[in-house]
């Protein structure tokens, strides 16, 4: 079983940057990839960035390209996620989560606890 742990969420002002970091432990091998989720309050949680633990392949919502970089560790302990020019629209609670399938949203299904990410305007 895999265990993930989300750090480094926070307030920040619109415009500024935060890097989380999501702490993976456990059956990590047969992990296929790693991604992050967000939930805003009131609304559903929205699939942001995913990478395969090879580096070969990534997803990016259109919300957050050019702006977010998803990263990991060749030794598969950790996944960053690099979030620039952050907006209002950014802030909700950031999930790490484990995919065995694919990068597709509803093949995610461990997940950590989440950290807390607000923008201020």
């Amino acid at each position: 079983q895999v265990q993930l742990v989300e750090s480094g969420g926070g307030l920040v002002q619109a415009g500024g940057s935060l890097r989380l970091s999501c702490v993976v432990s456990g059956r990590t091998f047969s992990a296929y990839g790693m991604g992050w989720f967000r939930q805003a309050p009131g609304k559903e949680r929205d699939y942001v960035v995913g990478i395969t633990w090879s580096g070969g392949s990534t997803y990016y919502a259109d919300s957050v390209k050019g702006r977010f970089t998803i990263s990991r560790d060749k030794a598969k302990t950790t996944v960053y996620l690099e979030m620039n020019s952050l907006k209002p629209e950014d802030t909700g609670v950031y999930y790490c989560a484990a995919t065995y399938g694919s990068l597709r949203a509803n093949d995610y299904i461990r997940w950590g606890q989440g950290t807390q990410v607000t923008v201020s305007s």
